[in-house]
């Protein structure tokens, strides 16, 4: 203690700051604080989990409506035509098989010559690959159901498109404006987005449709691996599987679906894959535009009728179309009343809520593509994301078009690639079907199918090839409807795993995407019941797991699809 007038207050606060070095009772040194030590950061339940590669969120943009050639037949050499976007290859980029390894396609295609396309009246001089010009962006839809699409293979001889799947845009000039259109192709000044990814991530040049068709057999087999197990019956978007149930050929809508319009929708018997995610617990969602019927619009449109003009053709589409709706087939995955989710850090999760009359209501996973991304935002990435942009984007001509397609595409990347977790993510890029674009490139029929009708690839009831059996059913007994490969499609990779400017061809297919989801997540589980994710090609060789990520983002402009410093806002 100091006495009071011994120290002028100056030596005592000297003598305190002499104090402090010392122990509390003066005798030694004071100890060194502890410093704080730094949190651990807590690892996302999603980032938590074991997989059997570095990728802990897959991404899969499923677009609508394009054969290979039709994006990627001149790749990677565009026209560059003034006042377009403009597309320059990094040297050594790989070809594609495309035009440019078979350039007589250009000048003397096999479609000229064809009896059938000859019948159409149209000159032989209109049928040769075009291409279409960034202003000619906006076609009509082509032909793209299952049998045409089948006729137009000529059993392999890729020359019959003219006549079984074309269609011109009306009042369009020349090939543009007759069934030749069927033999247009974009190039890097349209495609402008695309063709990015490819130079700078992974693309597959021998990926194809499971079956031929439509929308939504491309919808079932990108979570199912299958077609078979319809309750419906035959003609109206099925056929007769000679096992007593029906296969999808065409495009029902889901049954049960509050915002199905469609005359006998149907409901699929079997598994996909959220039923497996589901029994291991893990988090994941179907997010499409337009299926949350609570939002509405700027155009003051709501529920099932929310729509969208678009900045391009200036045309209104409505938001969400049920027969794209990949997992409303299935009751054990069905959302029917687009119930929605309790909570954003519920997205992705197993929930049950009461609906408006109390009852008790699944959301079982389904949720609008707004959903996804607050839930990314939030930080409850889920593991497995399909996406499917609103119809006016979603790439269908007639409804949507490229450049609408880029936007989207272009926007989600650029979104995905600002989050902490781009580091272990992978997008897909492919399509549910061809529109029956011109593709060059036969498919290797594996598995056959003989409906007297809808089969029409080697000769009347028979679409097959030389080694192909018979695809299986839910049953395990051959069943018809299933024949397949059917068409051309792109695929891409864009990841910080993805090789660089890298083209893969192993054989794929929409149900390889499934395959990808067992073997990271699922340790090889398969769904059995004729699925074809067992048989299925591998998309593993898209990544190089052995080199460290590139995390570099690639921003986009998405309307130009050209490279920016900075993602637009």
């Amino acid at each position: 203690m100091f006495r009071k007038g011994l120290y002028s207050s100056a030596k005592v606060a000297c003598i305190a700051l002499l104090l402090s070095s010392c122990g509390s009772d003066g005798s030694g040194p004071a100890p060194t604080p502890t410093p704080t030590p730094t949190p651990t950061p807590v690892a996302s339940e999603q980032d938590a989990l074991t997989t059997a590669t570095p990728i802990k969120h897959l991404v899969v943009i499923f677009g609508e409506n394009q054969s290979f050639d039709h994006y990627f037949g001149t790749y990677p050499s565009a026209t560059n035509p003034a006042g377009e976007p403009g597309f320059t290859a990094v040297s050594g980029t790989p070809q594609v098989n495309g035009y440019l390894r078979n350039s007589t396609l250009l000048t003397n295609n096999p479609n000229t010559t064809n009896a059938s396309n000859l019948a159409t009246g149209i000159s032989p001089s209109l049928m040769n690959p075009f291409r279409l010009d960034r202003a000619q962006y906006d076609t009509t839809s082509q032909n793209h159901n299952y049998t045409p699409e089948q006729l137009a293979t000529d059993n392999g001889r890729m020359d019959a498109f003219v006549a079984n799947t074309g269609r011109g845009t009306s009042g369009g000039a020349g090939a543009f404006g007759t069934a030749a259109q069927v033999m247009g192709y974009f190039d890097g000044n349209t495609v402008t987005a695309l063709w990015s990814y490819a130079q700078n991530f992974a693309m597959n040049d021998n990926a194809f449709t499971d079956s031929f068709g439509p929308s939504t057999p491309g919808a079932l087999n990108v979570v199912a691996g299958t077609t078979n197990g319809a309750s419906n019956a035959s003609g109206t978007g099925t056929v007769a599987d000679g096992q007593g149930s029906f296969s999808v050929i065409g495009d029902p809508d889901p049954k049960g679906d509050t915002c199905t319009t469609g005359t006998n929708p149907v409901m699929m018997a079997g598994k996909n894959i959220g039923d497996l995610l589901n029994a291991a617990g893990i988090t994941w969602g179907g997010f499409m535009g337009g299926f949350d019927l609570t939002t509405t619009n700027a155009n003051a449109t709501t529920a099932c009728k929310r729509s969208t003009v678009s900045p391009n053709t200036s045309r209104t589409v409505v938001d969400y179309s049920p027969h794209h709706a990949w997992f409303q087939y299935y009751a054990s995955t069905q959302n029917p009343q687009h119930t929605r989710p309790s909570s954003v850090a519920m997205i992705g999760h197993t929930e049950t809520t009461l609906d408006a009359t109390g009852s008790t209501t699944p959301v079982h996973h389904q949720y609008d593509y707004n959903d996804f991304v607050a839930a990314v935002k939030a930080g409850n990435y889920p593991s497995v994301n399909y996406i499917k942009a609103p119809a006016y984007q979603d790439g269908h001509p007639g409804n949507s078009n490229p450049l609408d397609e880029q936007a989207f595409v272009a926007q989600t990347i650029n979104f995905l690639q600002q989050q902490p977790d781009w580091k272990n993510t992978a997008v897909l890029v492919l399509y549910d079907d061809s529109d029956g674009w011109y593709d060059h490139q036969s498919p290797n029929i594996q598995f056959g199918s003989f409906d007297a009708t809808a089969d029409q690839v080697t000769a009347p009831g028979k679409c097959t090839g030389p080694s192909a059996l018979q695809a299986l059913g839910l049953t395990g007994a051959p069943v018809n409807g299933r024949c397949g490969p059917g068409s051309r499609i792109p695929f891409l990779l864009i990841s910080p795993y993805a090789k660089v400017n890298y083209v893969d061809s192993t054989p794929i297919t929409q149900s390889s995407v499934v395959r990808f989801i067992e073997d990271n997540w699922l340790k090889g589980q398969r769904l059995g019941g004729g699925s074809n994710d067992s048989v299925a090609g591998t998309i593993m060789n898209m990544f190089d797991f052995t080199a460290a990520p590139h995390t570099t983002p690639l921003y986009l402009d998405p309307v130009l699809g050209t490279k920016v410093a900075n993602p637009p806002a």
